[in-house]
């Protein structure tokens, strides 16, 4: 019986113990602190001080910022960014750099599988003998446009059919020469009236007279009012003459050497000018610059008119203006006249 009561007090005693706070005559709690001895009795299960926050922890250190996190690394580098970088990425990436970008040494189009650079060109894109990905659609035919209309009046160039060349620079007189083959096609360079024809050749070396230099020619007034001559020519066409009605493009004679141009290799005289009798020759050779007109013609422009340019010289000039340039003929010679005596010599008489 000793034992069995000796048992029971053991169980009662164990119970006791664990009975939760609040039980009556059992207390859970530790004796509260007086002013003479304060709390070191800490945790009961750990043996460390509570946290009392006048308290002061002996163990640490005196330098430590009293605000820092307790559970932050102390190893870690304090300037870093705690939220850009990535805790699972490669430790050796620049935290600055293209994230598609190759690491330092290593080739992006050598490794396979590797992302274009950031300009979005790759490896295959850099090759020559690739194919384009992208099929481009076949555009519309292009749209044919016209030349701007500058004059009611269509031309044609002077020389038809023919291989030509013609300087584009002012030379003595407002002319130019059309070099082109002999026997080449003089036109009309717009439709109008035949003015005036020459199917002589007068020019000789030793006279040069100014109106016989341009050889055989044809001129003609143009529906613009504007004269062209056509000169050196090597024959007039047939039923060429003066008031005949003429069409743009329609033969007036054949490309030759006559006149001054004796000697030279075949060429038209081309000139503009305006209208005036056959003796103001010098008008008829050229009063404005021809070449840009011929070659608007020759280019497709047909409707670029010399009119306006040759109304303003004319009011400017005056209708028949002075000879200028190369007016004079070259000085002939005029033969001595015979001599005759003032008296008659004595005949002799003989006397037999």
């Amino acid at each position: 019986m000793a034992a069995i009561a000796t048992a029971v007090l053991v169980t009662a005693a164990s119970a006791a113990c664990a009975a939760p706070g609040g039980v009556a005559g059992i207390s859970t709690l530790p004796p509260a602190p007086t002013a003479a001895s304060p709390d070191t009795t800490g945790d009961p299960g750990t043996g460390a001080p509570t946290d009392d926050p006048g308290a002061v922890d002996p163990t640490a250190d005196p330098g430590a910022d009293p605000t820092a996190d307790p559970t932050a690394d102390p190893t870690a580098d304090p300037t870093a960014d705690p939220g850009g970088a990535d805790p699972t990425g490669d430790p050796t990436a620049d935290p600055t750099g293209d994230p598609t970008a190759s690491p330092a040494g290593v080739d992006a189009a050598a490794t396979p599988g590797a992302k274009p650079s950031g300009d979005g060109i790759g490896p295959a894109t850099l090759d020559p003998t690739s194919s384009p990905s992208v099929t481009v659609p076949k555009g519309d035919a292009p749209v044919r446009v016209p030349p701007p209309r500058l004059s009611p009046f269509k031309y044609v160039f002077p020389v038809r059919g023919c291989r030509v060349n013609y300087p584009r620079q002012f030379a003595a007189v407002p002319k130019t020469t059309i070099w082109a083959g002999k026997g080449c096609a003089f036109v009309a360079p717009v439709d109008g009236v035949v003015h005036e024809t020459n199917a002589l050749n007068r020019w000789k070396a030793s006279t040069d007279h100014g109106a016989d230099r341009v050889g055989r020619f044809v001129s003609i007034i143009g529906r613009d009012g504007v004269r062209y001559l056509g000169g050196h020519l090597d024959g007039v066409q047939s039923g060429i003459r003066a008031g005949t009605p003429v069409r743009a493009g329609q033969v007036l004679g054949q490309i030759g050497d006559s006149g001054d141009a004796r000697g030279e290799a075949a060429n038209l005289y081309f000139a503009i000018s305006w209208q005036t009798s056959p003796a103001y020759w010098w008008v008829r050779r050229g009063m404005v610059n021809p070449w840009s007109y011929l070659d608007a013609w020759m280019a497709g422009n047909p409707t670029l008119s010399p009119r306006d340019e040759v109304t303003g010289m004319r009011a400017r000039l005056g209708a028949t203006p002075r000879c200028q340039t190369d007016c004079k003929s070259k000085p002939q010679s005029k033969p001595r006249p015979t001599t005759q005596p003032t008296r008659l010599p004595t005949p002799e008489v003989t006397k037999g």
